[in-house]
């Protein structure tokens, strides 16, 4: 690593440029922050029948989560455009574990919705990272390494949901938040030794008021209209995965179904197609556009997520859409990304804020309209719900890039 200059501020020198090793470090890293969220996602039901509580009940755990996630991330991320990226995802990651271990030892069902409410609300590492990383790589590469981080937090969903659903069958559903707090643990420890104290010195030159900081996101989202098209892109794309997700967590475990939790996980050791096929498909956008990259996407995967209307009684069929739904699913959001990641690294931060709020309001409310939609019409409503949703994302993005291809 270079060192500092004797007269210069670390904070206001020209950050280093990120190696291999430490992309790998930060993908890993965002991989266990991002996991928490998902863990409850396959063992959903065996919560549920712990705390004696109904599935529209259950819901408001995911629920609460990402809406509280979407207000941590407007009130907390745009201070990433003002202080030291390492310094603030150093106390998230703390809060992170404090409160998933609040989840693990709670005994009230009213505790474990505040932990998982707070755990939310301290969610702020994985979105920090991007614009960090936007900061440290040459703008050909953003593309790629954006997909990498990507690729992470779409590990730690995997990791999650799977290994979720396997260890709560056999060890239950507490060891889950076990292994998760210590996970957190390890993490909190490490990861600030792995990222640079330096910000580029636009950052900190002129030093900016938090209520400034808030106060300009509407004026900067007025100036950049495409982040709220994004933003709503991503909102009801994201949505779409929470409740199908949520869905299949409560129909295969059903008696109509009749499987356990472990099998929720099994179907998502799926999404490890991920790893292979995002990190490509981040390249190709590099090559054809973000846009472009959407548009085709959101086609491919409104075919995918049609079939769960018509094999979502066999457990084998439900593979090929989910397998479709997997591939296709995370380039919207690297193209989603990508549209604001290529602004100035001074606001890109606040641009990504606005971004991940839709993200996650759309997520929040996914999560209870799925459980509620399931528990009145079934599988077949929920699918029908994601199928909905499916279209109107496939309109979104061909009006985006009609809109602003150039």
């Amino acid at each position: 690593m270079q060192q500092n200059a004797p007269d210069e501020p670390a904070s206001l020198q020209t950050p280093q440029r990120l190696s291999n090793r430490q992309v790998w470090a930060l993908t890993l890293a965002a991989a266990v922050v991002t996991a928490n969220a998902y863990y409850v996602h396959p063992i959903i039901a065996r919560v549920a029948e712990d705390f004696q509580v109904s599935a529209s009940m259950i819901g408001i755990v995911p629920a609460f989560n990402q809406i509280a996630l979407a207000l941590g991330i407007f009130l907390l991320l745009p201070l990433g455009d003002r202080y030291s990226n390492r310094t603030l995802s150093t106390v998230f990651v703390w809060g992170q574990f404090l409160s998933i271990t609040l989840m693990a030892f709670s005994r009230d069902f009213a505790l474990f919705v505040t932990g998982s409410t707070l755990l939310g609300f301290a969610t702020i590492v994985p979105y920090l990272l991007p614009t960090y990383v936007s900061k440290r790589v040459d703008a050909q590469e953003l593309g790629k390494v954006t997909a990498m981080l990507t690729t992470g937090i779409i590990a730690g969903i995997l990791i999650a949901r799977a290994g979720a659903g396997v260890v709560a069958e056999y060890f239950g559903w507490r060891t889950v938040y076990y292994i998760a707090s210590s996970l957190m643990l390890i993490v909190a420890i490490l990861l600030p030794l792995s990222m640079d104290r330096r910000e580029p010195s636009s950052m900190t030159a002129k030093p900016t008021s938090y209520l400034t900081l808030i106060g300009s996101m509407l004026p900067l989202t007025g100036r950049y209209p495409e982040v709220l098209l994004s933003g709503s892109i991503q909102a009801l794309s994201f949505g779409i995965f929470i409740s199908i997700w949520m869905g299949l967590g409560l129909h295969l475990t059903s008696p109509e179904m009749g499987y356990g939790v472990d099998v929720v996980g099994y179907l998502a050791i799926l999404a490890i197609v991920n790893v292979v096929t995002t990190p490509k498909f981040g390249a190709l956008a590099d090559r054809m556009g973000p846009r472009k990259t959407r548009l085709i996407a959101s086609g491919f995967r409104l075919v995918g997520i049609s079939l769960f209307l018509f094999f979502g009684h066999s457990l084998w069929l439900l593979i090929i859409p989910i397998l479709i739904a997997n591939i296709f699913g995370p380039v919207m959001d690297v193209t989603g990304r990508m549209t604001i990641l290529k602004e100035k690294p001074e606001i890109r931060t606040r641009l990504m804020t606005v971004y991940i709020v839709f993200m996650f309001l759309g997520g929040g409310i996914a999560s209870w309209a799925g459980t509620a939609v399931y528990d009145y019409w079934g599988w077949t409503g929920n699918a029908t719900l994601a199928v909905s949703l499916s279209i109107i994302v496939s309109a979104l993005s061909a009006w985006a890039y009609l809109r602003f291809e150039r």
